[in-house]
């Protein structure tokens, strides 16, 4: 596989683990899925180790697409990114839900 395969399956698997991980804690859960964390402990640690996994599997593509110091730094980068890129999707999301619940309510009125 080229080089650029590698690094597109990085990117993939990095914000894919770092939204696993940001569902995995309590607020984010709540705010996403409208019901309460503890009642979905075992769906958050699965969550938590496919986030971690994946994150791992972020690493081991960057490894096999690049030499180690430039991988390393790679995925560093990466890695922040895919942080901001979640963090700002889910700053976004309750102000989707309102606007559409606000719509919904003055549709029906």
């Amino acid at each position: 596989m080229s080089e650029t395969l590698w690094l597109a399956a990085a990117v993939v698997l990095n914000l894919a683990g770092m939204a696993g991980l940001a569902l995995a804690m309590e607020t984010h859960w709540r705010q996403v899925m409208h019901h309460p964390a503890t009642k979905a402990i075992r769906a958050r640690r699965l969550l938590r180790a496919l986030g971690s996994g994946a994150l791992l599997l972020s690493l081991h593509t960057c490894l096999i697409a690049d030499r180690p110091s430039m991988a390393v730094l790679v995925w560093v980068m990466l890695s922040a990114a895919s942080a901001v890129a979640v963090a700002m999707t889910l700053a976004r999301f309750p102000a989707k839900q309102h606007r559409r619940i606000r719509q919904d309510k003055v549709r029906s009125a």
